[in-house]
């Protein structure tokens, strides 16, 4: 990865984009699409190099299989891009309009709601260093709220385990988001 960040991002691949225009995109453009999906440079560096991609499948099911060799040092550095729950993604690059999308359901969040996913952001932080993470795509703010306070008795391991899987999820659903057949 060449140590873009989403501002950087080619202009003309800040949308959807075509997996024939990803499959020929030069090498860097390319990387910046991929690391808005996960900002991790050696997955970013594989899914790049592994071009071409005979279907946006074939695209997912490589990311997905290289997504499992994330560490929690990998988790910690692509935190780095991703807001806390609730709270409005600031910045107007692909990686901030992503988790708008990703937060949708949360702008209609009762206060009550709202405001225990964000005492339950502060305690998640305390207990574990670091921010809670949840593909919060397909799910409503009652639902985050139950997953947050069921995560906190999580112990270290087990929870570093779960918010790698969420980040893969994430990844997933941005990829596809992103590239279409064709």
């Amino acid at each position: 990865m060449d140590g873009r960040n989403d501002s950087e991002t080619p202009e003309r691949y800040r949308g959807a984009m075509l997996l024939d225009e990803f499959n020929v995109a030069d090498a860097a453009d390319a990387a910046s699409v991929v690391a808005v999906w996960a900002a991790i440079p050696e997955w970013v560096d594989a899914v790049v190099a592994a071009r071409p991609y005979d279907s946006v499948d074939a695209l997912a099911e490589l990311a997905a299989d290289r997504a499992e060799a994330w560490t929690v040092a990998d988790l910690d550095a692509a935190l780095a891009h991703h807001p806390r729950i609730g709270r409005r993604p600031e910045g107007s690059g692909a990686e901030a309009a992503a988790s708008r999308r990703e937060q949708a359901a949360m702008t209609d969040a009762a206060a009550e709601v709202t405001a225990a996913i964000a005492a339950g952001n502060a305690a998640y932080e305390e207990r574990f260093g670091r921010v809670f993470l949840i593909r919060a795509a397909g799910r409503s703010p009652e639902q985050i709220l139950a997953e947050l306070n069921r995560r906190l008795g999580d112990d270290d391991e087990t929870e570093s385990a779960e918010a790698l899987r969420q980040l893969a999820e994430i990844a997933i659903l941005r990829l596809r988001g992103s590239v279409a057949q064709g």
